[in-house]
């Protein structure tokens, strides 16, 4: 266990410069300096700017208690209920604002302070000192603090050793704090995989033996540790490590079980699909957790699809079928929003139709409004080994052309009797049987 030694870092022995922090972070710490309470800026900024990172948010802690701290920001709100902050509001942007936490070795009544059976923190608004708050943090690189007045680092667990070894230390018993918060384990491997850091080998040891922790949390929170951990840029290593420390299938179970199969596809999907975000989220483009789920739950759907059909279930109602079971069975473990889950089942059912590629379908399927995500999804899927008989470069082609150029690919389609598979041709219909042959064609029945 850590014991907070308190060392002030100087202005001219730390990297952390005013003109890489947020105006309106600096705001508000200046406000609650100037109103007699201390404020620092804390946590992941700090640690961020020490490694010549862009932080994404900025966040406070304050010796004030939310209450003070709404009162004296009217662009303020008052949030949550397992930790209480409060969120000071600049037009769309939010600085996050937390009141120095203590520890739970006291009784402080169900109000303030409360845990599972477990471990679990259930609530935590029990106040302390800023020592307090930073033996309360999860890892010591994000236990470090900005003074706004005489722009010093205050450092109570040794983070900027840590930061430069490379080291992800977490704070305190690590098998307790896991107990307390299994998300920790998680933000251990985004945080591991995002700064390229080696865990402590305290810190990483408990990691396997206690992914079952993490069925205790809510599948909505789980949702979007999941959007941290594979949309931090960083999602192809954060994959790897999440299997190497057997915490994926606590978060994607009939995944891991395509996965442990050696589904031969199963694998390459989600691969080739993290490589595209992380390159999308490199070059500031825009990604959709829809896309990310299509992949990850791809191997399990097609699976029970192919079940369905060999039940005698035909293509389209046995991908139906699927996608629905696939997802309901899915947000049990993580939630997945209606918006998105709908986006899912649309990429997946379009799959069939792109794959046939049936002339008179052609035009609606460009228009389709799901169609490039769709479309992007069949590239993925041959990028991955999949034999789709070239239907993605096929439908590459044909957007790049003109309406003449479209028009010849489509008779194309029609003279070759579209992309239909041998033994479904249609039957052609036979002539109802007048009364004096009905003898006739029972001799020659059905073939």
């Amino acid at each position: 266990m850590l014991d907070p030694q308190k060392t002030i870092i100087p202005r001219d022995k730390h990297p952390v410069s005013r003109r890489h922090i947020n105006d309106n972070a600096l705001k508000v710490i200046n406000r609650l300096n100037s109103q007699g309470h201390e404020a620092y800026l804390v946590g992941g900024c700090i640690r961020d700017l020490y490694l010549d990172l862009h932080p994404k948010d900025f966040d406070v802690a304050t010796s004030a208690s939310p209450e003070e701290v709404r009162r004296l920001f009217r662009n303020s709100r008052l949030i949550g209920r397992r930790f209480k902050l409060v969120h000071v509001l600049f037009g769309r942007e939010m600085i996050e604002v937390a009141t120095f936490r203590a520890n739970h070795e006291q009784h402080h009544g169900q109000e303030k302070s409360r845990h599972s059976e477990s471990g679990r923190i259930l609530r935590d608004n029990v106040y302390g000192t800023m020592e307090d708050d930073a033996m309360r943090r999860d890892f010591t690189v994000n236990a470090l603090y900005y003074d706004g007045r005489d722009f010093s680092v205050v450092d109570f667990c040794n983070g900027v050793d840590d930061i430069r070894t490379g080291t992800l230390r977490l704070i305190g018993d690590p098998v307790t704090r896991y107990h307390e918060d299994p998300v920790r384990m998680l933000r251990a491997i985004r945080f591991a995989a995002k700064l390229n850091f080696s865990m402590a080998p305290e810190t990483e040891q408990p990691i396997r033996e206690l992914g079952h922790l993490l069925r205790d949390i809510p599948s909505a929170r789980l949702f979007d540790e999941v959007l941290k951990l594979l949309q931090s840029g960083q999602g192809v290593r954060t994959f790897e490590l999440l299997r190497e420390y057997q915490l994926f299938g606590s978060l994607f179970p009939a995944t891991e079980h395509c996965l442990k199969e050696q589904d031969k596809y199963a694998c390459n999907v989600i691969i080739e699909s993290l490589k595209s975000t992380d390159r999308r989220i490199r070059q500031n483009r825009p990604v959709t957790p829809a896309f990310l789920f299509a992949a990850l739950l791809w191997a399990p759907m097609r699976r029970l699809a192919r079940e369905l059909m060999d039940q005698g279930m035909p293509p389209v109602p046995a991908f139906q079928q699927a996608s629905m079971t696939v997802i309901t069975n899915q947000c049990n473990h993580t939630a997945i929003p209606r918006r998105f889950s709908m986006m899912v089942r649309d990429i997946w059912d379009l799959q069939i139709r792109l794959e046939r590629r049936q002339p008179k379908l052609i035009e609606s399927l460009l228009e389709h409004p799901k169609f490039r995500a769709a479309y992007d999804f069949l590239v993925l899927r041959e990028q991955s080994g999949e034999n789709l008989s070239a239907a993605g470069q096929w439908w590459t082609e044909i957007q790049e052309l003109d309406e003449h150029g479209r028009y010849a690919m489509i008779k194309s389609l029609s003279n070759h009797g579209g992309q239909k598979k041998q033994g479904h041709k249609r039957r052609r219909r036979r002539r109802k049987p007048r009364s004096d042959d009905t003898s006739s064609n029972n001799q020659s029945g059905e073939s």
